[in-house]
């Protein structure tokens, strides 16, 4: 048996459509479908939940066009583009997660981790700082300070190739200077601009509307084909750079390729919503977990990505009625739980096998 077919392990089949490849394992498929009907059960009760309670008959009316002007707009301007937002933003977040960790093959490889959602948020500091208040200027912001973080990051960490390994150490490092660095950038902004900033700063989606989504769907339909695309070099890449080069994958192409996906992906979220932390770090891993698979899978993760982070914003939503918390509260506390249980049990592991 090839290296390739045992990547497929006993329990998948391999699946090619085009240029598409993947290997379709029945366990995977069922952990899939299980966590969209756990996300579109959840977004379904953040369509009806919140200050002003709605039934189920004025939520199908509303989408229907035959609801009255209040519950119309409840819904279709306030609630719907909110939840749209958080499944796809959960989806965004957790495609990058885990593009980072496989490239990294280390489960702390996520873009909050390494630098690039403070490098978006610096961006969008950046351009308060500049007196930009237009539409566009924060997103364009926080794009350009995502790429721009994570060309530094990869050239940083370049020595004949980088590694998983520097690129977190010099990821985590970028990392803590950007954020000294935003901290001085919010005490010379005008009060009124480092309120706004730091609100957004926290990861809120309680301003969300149609214009934030229309972004964040464009890149993901032109991102993801690209990232399945590469997919199986990616699980080969896994194997070590040596295993992979020797079976045809040009590493630095496909790595440069995933990078800037994932980047895009962590910024056009966190242009809309601010840095929201850990979903990219925690998705990727629960969702390896229950598919059983050897190596992070993009679509599951992405699946389960888009609960936690709609999860995460019911509870911001209902907690403290009639107070909406930022969902990035939310996702700190419980991505902060993840990460000490990740520790532990890594640590434990490490002394079983000294």
């Amino acid at each position: 048996m090839t290296a390739t077919a045992e990547l497929f392990g006993p329990g998948s089949r391999p699946v090619r459509i085009g240029p598409f490849s993947a290997a379709v394992e029945h366990r995977a498929v069922v952990v899939t479908a299980v966590l969209l009907l756990a996300a579109a059960a959840v977004a379904w009760w953040n369509m009806i939940s919140g200050s002003a309670m709605l039934g189920a008959s004025e939520v199908i009316d509303s989408l229907l066009g035959r609801a009255d002007d209040g519950a119309a707009r409840v819904v279709l301007e306030w609630r719907a583009p909110r939840v749209v937002f958080t499944l796809l933003g959960g989806a965004a977040l957790a495609l990058a997660g885990a593009v980072f960790q496989s490239q990294t093959r280390n489960p702390l490889g996520s873009p909050d981790i390494i630098g690039f959602s403070t490098g978006a948020y610096t961006g969008a500091l950046l351009v308060a700082a500049a007196g930009f208040t237009g539409l566009w200027a924060t997103p364009v912001g926080a794009v350009l300070g995502g790429l721009t973080t994570g060309a530094a990051v990869y050239l940083l960490a370049w020595k004949r190739g980088v590694s998983g390994l520097r690129i977190i150490i010099v990821g985590i490092g970028v990392s803590i200077f950007l954020g000294s660095f935003n901290t001085y950038l919010l005490t010379v902004l005008s009060l009124e601009a480092a309120m706004s900033v730091a609100t957004w700063g926290a990861g809120s989606v309680n301003d969300i509307a149609w214009v934030h989504v229309l972004p964040l769907l464009v890149i993901i339909a032109a991102a993801l084909p690209v990232m399945l695309i590469h997919a199986r070099d990616m699980r080969l890449m896994e194997m070590g750079d040596d295993a992979a080069a020797g079976l045809g994958i040009r590493l630095e192409r496909v790595r440069m390729v995933q990078f800037v996906c994932g980047i895009l992906l962590v910024s056009v979220v966190t242009a809309a919503a601010g840095p929201i932390a850990f979903i990219a770090l925690v998705a990727p891993q629960l969702a390896l977990r229950l598919t059983g698979a050897s190596s992070v899978q993009l679509i599951p993760a992405a699946a389960m990505g888009a609960v936690l982070l709609t999860a995460s914003d019911a509870i911001a939503r209902t907690e403290m009625i009639p107070v909406s918390l930022p969902v990035g509260v939310v996702t700190l506390v419980l991505g902060g739980a993840y990460l000490v249980w990740l520790l532990v049990t890594m640590g434990r592991s490490r002394k079983g096998v000294s």
